[in-house]
């Protein structure tokens, strides 16, 4: 099995960072060579299917980056067949209690810690310890992305063997009655608090962030970021556009 980076950069206290967007194996392949510690596979808002998480986690290895599915919802098949199509991480939407988040680690573990089914993949080809060295080696991602979970994040928080607790803002935002407006006060207030108290936990804190926020957060010990690279472009095309006339 390859190192996880994202995995060994938040072992050692560093920051990780991650793109995500519209992919295929050439954008990932593209992307690559920029440094980026890992890519978010979207399974959730996009179209990934099983056969590309084979190969866009492929794209992923060539460079040394960490493959991150996000699953639909936090279900143990999808978890774990997103792991053996060669995903080196899993995000996992809507965790709102402690039992939701012990599910989605579980199902990405095999025991003594979890009960992922006992099947090796591409990731076993050659590895005498496999079992072991995927429950190392495998990230563990919950989104924390609804009022109900920030409610219950102290009894989330205590479970074991998740490597990041994910604020997302934008599904926040609207169980917070601010949909399409994650930039409210109230819901940056909320974001800042539920940061703080993962970290006052001891745990690794994730969010989305822009070129904007970016610092912000680092300031505020996020370890795990999460950016688009679609924005970039936007920018881009808006400038040469305003620069031609258009």
């Amino acid at each position: 099995m390859w190192e996880n980076r994202v995995k060994q950069k938040l072992r050692e206290g560093k920051v990780a960072t991650v793109v995500g967007g519209w992919h295929n194996t050439d954008m990932i392949d593209f992307l690559g060579q920029f440094g980026f510690d890992g890519v978010w596979l979207e399974a959730e808002h996009g179209p990934v299917s099983w056969e590309q998480i084979g190969d866009m986690s492929r794209a992923c290895d060539l460079w040394g980056m960490s493959s991150i599915t996000r699953v639909n919802r936090n279900d143990p098949g999808l978890i774990m067949r997103a792991l053996d199509r060669g995903a080196t991480g899993i995000a996992v939407p809507h965790v709102n209690t402690r039992e939701a988040a012990e599910q989605a680690m579980k199902a990405a573990k095999f025991a003594p810690i979890g009960y992922r089914g006992m099947f090796g993949g591409r990731r076993s080809f050659g590895v005498s310890n496999y079992f072991q060295q995927a429950n190392e080696e495998t990230i563990v991602i919950v989104l924390i992305e609804e009022i109900a979970a920030i409610q219950n994040l102290a009894e989330i928080l205590t479970v074991e063997h998740i490597d990041v607790f994910f604020v997302a803002p934008a599904d926040l935002a609207q169980t917070m009655g601010h949909i399409g407006n994650h930039t409210h006060p109230e819901v940056q207030a909320v974001i800042e608090k539920a940061l703080a108290q993962i970290r006052e936990a001891g745990k690794v804190a994730g969010t989305l962030v822009t070129d904007e926020t970016v610092e912000r957060y680092l300031a505020a010990g996020v370890q795990f970021l999460y950016t688009a690279w679609p924005h970039w472009v936007a920018r881009g095309a808006r400038d040469f556009l305003a620069k031609v006339g258009h």
